[in-house]
């Protein structure tokens, strides 16, 4: 897991750490001294905790004019014990919306399991986007399922072309422009 970096080729458009709205505006980064790890396994040091003990993030992405944010993730989402939603809604999604960001990418191609509790907090960030949205991009099938089983799909879009959909590819606009589309055609 070490090996795994967030994705960096968009840091010549986007850097967190020096981005004064981000929750993570002046972190240092070490690119040598593994110390954040998901159970036993060291993860690459340019992820960002978050507070979680499993959940570690990036964001890669924050466009504040158009209003969206691209955000990857690495390890276990476990809202049953460490109430990842919870952290992750208080203190990176609240941030953000606080800054007029209401359309919110998650990648999850990296989150090896989830773990459900209540939706309380998936409800309310559902509710704050107001007239945005919210889409988890290309996390494993066995993941989609367990939101599904515990009935929070109703609170983003996921699945189906956002299951396969290959950003690295584009730019963060014409990223973004092809994921609106999509949720477009899903909202007609």
């Amino acid at each position: 897991m070490h090996d795994i970096e967030p994705f960096y080729n968009w840091q010549h458009l986007y850097i967190a750490a020096e981005d004064e709205n981000s929750p993570f505006y002046g972190t240092e980064y070490s690119e040598f001294t593994f110390s954040n790890t998901v159970y036993n396994y060291y993860i690459h040091p340019q992820w960002d905790n978050m507070g979680s003990e499993t959940l570690y993030l990036k964001i890669i992405f924050v466009d504040y004019e158009e209003g969206f944010a691209f955000i990857e993730l690495i390890g276990e989402w476990n809202d049953a014990i460490n109430n990842d939603i919870m952290l992750l809604k208080r203190d990176i999604m609240d941030e953000l919306l606080h800054h007029k960001i209401n359309k919110f990418i998650i990648i999850g191609e990296n989150v090896l399991n989830f773990h459900a509790s209540d939706d309380s907090y998936y409800e309310e960030w559902f509710e704050d986007v107001e007239d945005g949205w919210i889409v988890f991009l290309n996390f494993r099938d066995h993941i989609l399922k367990e939101f599904k089983s515990s009935s929070l799909d109703y609170y983003f879009n996921s699945g189906g072309e956002l299951n396969d959909f290959e950003w690295r590819k584009f730019s963060p606009g014409q990223a973004f422009g092809n994921i609106e589309k999509i949720i477009n055609k899903r909202l007609q």
